[in-house]
């Protein structure tokens, strides 16, 4: 019998076909539980802090809303952003009805080791990008101003701690849920890649078309990094480092965390100086990857197959059967020896009467008195 052959294996912008129980719906489904619940975590986090902001004594701005401050509004930011983790995990497991890792990599678990490994890549090259940024000349009279370690060692501490968070949310988000949402339809990655990479880019709002585009870029390079190295590390890393540094820039001029420009506001000249770092920081872990390849499919689910057919429980007998000998029991013609050879019986006792061998016989002379 020829066995059918194996299904091929599945790359992460695939994995949402992982399970055995995948049907076309539940990507879409699962796209707007993660958009509806989202919504109302944010929600109910957002009053909670806002509820211990004003038992803090933090004044209240013109809308009503508590004014946190720099440091503290900062960290609000950061934290209904990472609330998209979790939420993007637990649609997976319920949703997508297959183990929650699997949107972290085809290994189905986030690996530590690599992603410490492409931080550490990211650090230089994203460093001397925002160096090359800070050489720029100043957009009008804007002066940079040294906010003094009282404001910025506790902002940095803040930005330290919740900065991988947020960064990996929006991974989880883009280059996780949705790039293997559309990817459960399409085998090619670049269709994956595309959309999360537009919804990216319009996620940190409209400012100029240069810092779109830089935006879209980055969505694009992160999903490719993410296909070539089966996980979501290598753009978490790039995130993370990108945001940390840019925010601890901001922090340490004053009023610097005020400002509500993000990246959708770059102008062209620091457009160019990030795609460059983009496009150095791919090549780098593609580098690195050739010296230590990481795993970029996973086993695809089996197909199930035909019931097993079972034998009868017993088969049939022709015949008679021999009975097999056992201890004690001799085999048919064997002839049998008395059980003590030589051995006289003994008479009986006086008195005991002999009982006649069938019935009806006469007792012999021994019954006699």
């Amino acid at each position: 019998m020829t066995m059918p052959p194996l299904p091929e294996p599945l790359p992460h912008h695939r994995l949402a076909r992982l399970s055995v129980r995948h049907r076309w719906w539940r990507p879409l489904v699962g796209t707007l539980v993660v958009a509806v619940v989202y919504m109302i975590a944010v929600g109910v986090l957002y009053v909670v802090l806002e509820e211990l902001g004003s038992r803090k004594g933090y004044p209240e701005g013109p809308d009503g809303a508590v004014e946190f401050g720099p440091v503290s509004g900062t960290a609000v930011d950061l934290l209904l952003l990472a609330v998209a983790t979790p939420v993007v995990l637990l649609a997976v497991r319920w949703i997508g009805q297959r183990p929650a890792g699997t949107v972290s990599s085809v290994t189905g678990r986030l690996r530590w080791r690599w992603l410490i490994l492409c931080m550490l890549t990211a650090l230089p090259i994203v460093a001397l990008a925002m160096g090359g940024m800070f050489l720029l000349p100043a957009d009008g009279d804007e002066e940079f101003r040294w906010a003094g370690w009282a404001v910025f060692g506790p902002a940095l501490a803040m930005l330290v701690v919740l900065v991988p968070v947020q960064a990996a949310a929006e991974e989880y988000v883009f280059r996780g849920w949705l790039t293997q949402a559309v990817g459960a339809f399409v085998r090619s990655p670049w269709f994956a890649f595309l959309p999360q990479a537009v919804l990216f880019a319009a996620a940190h709002g409209w400012g100029t078309p240069w810092g779109f585009t830089d935006l879209v870029v980055f969505g694009v390079a992160a999903g490719w990094l993410t296909w070539r190295s089966g996980g979501l590390e290598a753009s978490i890393g790039l995130h993370t480092v990108n945001n940390l540094l840019a925010f601890a820039g901001s922090a340490a001029t004053v009023d610097g965390l005020r400002s509500d420009e993000t990246a959708a506001d770059a102008s062209w000249p620091l457009v160019a100086l990030d795609v460059t770092s983009i496009a150095l920081y791919t090549a780098a872990v593609v580098w690195l990857l050739r010296r230590r390849p990481q795993a970029r499919t996973a086993p695809a689910p089996l197909p199930p197959g035909p019931p097993p057919a079972f034998a009868t429980p017993y088969a049939p007998v022709t015949g008679t059967p021999a009975t097999p000998p056992w201890a004690g029991r001799p085999t048919p013609g064997t002839p049998v020896p008395p059980p003590y050879p030589g051995t006289p019986v003994p008479p009986p006792y006086p008195g005991t009467p002999v009982p006649p061998p069938y019935p009806g016989a006469e007792a012999g002379a021994a019954d006699q008195p």
